[in-house]
């Protein structure tokens, strides 16, 4: 009983969690840590309710054989905040972050933690709905009482920050807005694609596109309302830097994906239009809608969303031309680093291809070579060019999805090479529907680097994502797969050999990291002494293992 109760998964992010809460200013951030422990709690017996639930019992077609992920996919976001407004707490102190930036954070963090709110309530009336009451206990009680706690402590500290009854009613309809619209796409992604994630998965993503798409969406708003009748309501809060490369990524991997949106409608109209009962004219309708692909692409991404881009942001020449000039300014470092990238890319992806269709090797061992060829890849472009490689990580996103959407729509000529080639690559986690695995090691390498721009003082925090996957990820597998024998649990794969080994390969390489960084340079930007002594080191590097151990598990 105790073993079901409290799982791996469940321990890490409980320590995770106390973590965070350990390291909390509670006379400043008190109402977060609350919220966040609040939202664990319900979390957690969610979890316990569905987990315990019977076998014929299913809310959604999640993955197959994967955990619900309930309690890490609601409480990830709003610890990640919690934790970048732990550290801006500390630059705002020291008046190295202004007033703007840390309030429009703070507007964040709720919009995550309503999101989580909004999905689990939303869990627990389709739970309590379809279950009996001896399915979900005492525990889903407790969940929801912990769950209606969270809109109270939002608004009684949205109403501590804002002045007037029309600034708080802004607010808290904005907060609530992405929770709804989480619900909704959540609802969508798992209609769309059955069985190609769990719920936490989902969850994780649709709160992440949701934000990523309000954060843009509040910007447009603040430029129609300076345009059209200019107001303190909105502009005076959120008038916060924000770089060319940023409004770039954002823009050019939003129109990605809203662009199957638009793209499903021409479909319809299109097959509507044409007669497609001989193969002859089914073959003209394959170019048909080749062309049409190709055509409404080319329009979106060099004229619409290029125009959205330079209506946010003042660019003085096309998004395009401002990539081209970027690239060139330094042209020896960087595309001597393209040049880099594509060897590495090329050579790899060749070598690996020709042994997943010879070898009898598991997949998903072939597949964390790749995570130590990001390694290669991203670790020498984050010491000497980060603001190239956020450049870099968005354009791959970019060719990604592009490529996925080829796939999934099997545009002709390139929608079947494409789809044999990539299940290639594929294990059970993925689905003829949908292939993610290389999203999850681009964004799990991305998000951190990103995540750190502007004010950071952890210099290892950039380098967590590439530590943690193409290090303590690909580590633990190999040594998991082949001496591990102590599983964590007796339905689970992952073993506490795996596990160690994926721990102490991450703290020996941060242990390895600092003094290089140190040489270069690098180290001193985030304000350390030019002298880093073991303690120091150790420190940092016991940091960075801690936020890994969620991914290893």
């Amino acid at each position: 009983m105790t073993a079901s109760f409290m799982s791996g998964e469940r321990t890490v992010v409980v320590l995770f969690i106390a973590g965070v809460l350990y390291y909390l200013p509670f006379s400043l951030l008190f109402p977060h840590g609350l919220a966040l422990s609040l939202l664990a709690l319900s979390a957690f017996f969610i979890e316990i309710s569905y987990d315990n639930s019977s076998p014929s019992f299913s809310l959604f077609h999640s993955r197959p054989g994967a955990s619900s992920g309930i309690l890490l996919g609601s409480v990830t976001l709003p610890s990640l905040f919690l934790s970048k407004l732990i550290q801006f707490s500390r630059g705002f102190s020291s008046s190295q972050i202004n007033l703007q930036e840390l309030q429009y954070l703070t507007l964040q963090y709720w919009a995550t933690s309503a999101t989580s709110f909004c999905v689990l309530l939303f869990l627990a009336v389709v739970l309590r709905r379809r279950s009996s009451f001896s399915a979900t206990g005492w525990g889903f009680g407790f969940s929801l009482c912990f769950l209606f706690l969270q809109p109270l402590i939002c608004f009684l500290a949205l109403a501590a920050t804002f002045q007037t009854d029309l600034h708080l009613a802004l607010k808290l309809s904005w907060v609530f807005c992405h929770g709804f619209a989480a619900v909704k796409l959540m609802q969508h992604f798992l209609q769309t694609f059955p069985s190609c994630a769990s719920i936490g998965e989902v969850l994780l993503v649709s709160a992440g596109i949701v934000l990523y798409f309000g954060d843009m969406l509040l910007l447009t708003v603040i430029k129609l309302c300076q345009l059209l009748m200019p107001s303190e309501l909105v502009t005076a809060q959120y008038e916060i830097g924000r770089s060319e490369i940023g409004i770039i990524i954002q823009g050019l991997l939003l129109g990605l994906l809203l662009y199957p949106i638009a793209f499903k409608y021409a479909i319809q109209i299109w097959d509507w239009c044409t007669n497609t009962e001989s193969s002859e004219s089914r073959r003209y309708n394959e170019i048909g809608r080749s062309l049409l692909f190709t055509t409404s692409f080319l329009l979106v991404m060099t004229v619409i969303v290029p125009s959205w881009m330079q209506f946010v942001h003042e660019f003085h020449m096309h998004p395009f031309f401002w990539v081209l000039s970027f690239v060139f300014s330094e042209p020896s470092k960087r595309l001597s680093l393209c040049i880099y990238w594509v060897i590495v890319i090329g050579v790899s992806v060749l070598r690996f291809y020709n042994i997943s269709k010879n070898s009898k090797i598991e997949r998903i061992l072939l597949r964390k070579y790749y995570h130590l060829m990001a390694v290669m890849m991203f670790l020498p472009a984050v010491i000497f060019q980060p603001k190239f490689l956020d450049l870099a990580f968005g354009a791959a996103l970019a060719v990604f999805l592009t490529l996925e959407i080829i796939r999934v729509w099997r545009i002709w000529p390139l929608g079947q090479p494409i789809h044999q080639f990539m299940n290639a690559f594929t294990d059970h986690r993925d689905s003829d529907l949908l292939i993610v695995s290389h999203f999850s090691l681009l964004l799990g390498c991305a998000l951190p680097i990103w995540m750190s721009s502007g004010y950071n003082d952890r210099p290892l925090a950039p380098f967590a994502g590439i530590l943690s996957l193409g290090i303590g990820d690909t580590m633990a597998s190999i040594v998991g797969h082949k001496y591990g024998v102590l599983r964590w649990s007796k339905t689970g794969k992952k073993t506490i050999e795996g596990t160690a080994a994926g721990i102490t390969s991450v703290l020996a390489s941060c242990l390895l990291l600092l003094p290089i960084l140190a040489s270069t340079g690098y180290i001193f930007t985030q304000e350390l002494d030019q002298r880093v002594s073991l303690g120091t080191t150790c420190k940092v590097a016991c940091h960075v293992t801690w936020r890994s151990w969620v991914k290893i598990l």
